[in-house]
């Protein structure tokens, strides 16, 4: 069987934050006492699909690691993933487009009668 493609080109950095993602599932569902198999009965899925997600496996589908997250009550990590309010590079850019100082007008003089 050929590896594919996408797999053997993943960058070492996806693959590592695949690994530490799944491992963070791994104990958030073991401090939920919840077992491998209660697990795969609530995504619908197999145990072995679970053990894949928990490795990391960049083959399992992102419905599967979001119904996971579902599961352990934790939707709401998901939807915030890349919220632009903690995006480092809207941030850098919104502060580059401060102004590099801030005067204070003065006020307008009342014409006189």
């Amino acid at each position: 069987m050929q590896p594919i493609r996408a797999l053997t080109t993943l960058p070492l950095p996806v693959r590592r934050a695949l690994r530490k993602l799944g491992a963070d599932l791994a104990a958030a569902r073991k401090r939920r006492r919840i077992t491998m198999s209660l697990m795969a009965e609530r995504v619908m899925t197999t145990r072995q699909t679970i053990a894949r997600v928990e490795k990391g496996d960049p083959r399992v589908a992102l419905g599967l690691y979001a119904s996971v997250l579902f599961v352990l009550g934790m939707t709401e990590r998901l939807a915030d993933l890349v919220d632009a309010r903690v995006d480092p590079f809207v941030l850098d850019r919104d502060e580059e487009s401060l102004p590099r100082r801030v005067r204070v007008r003065a006020t307008p003089r009342e014409p006189r009668e």
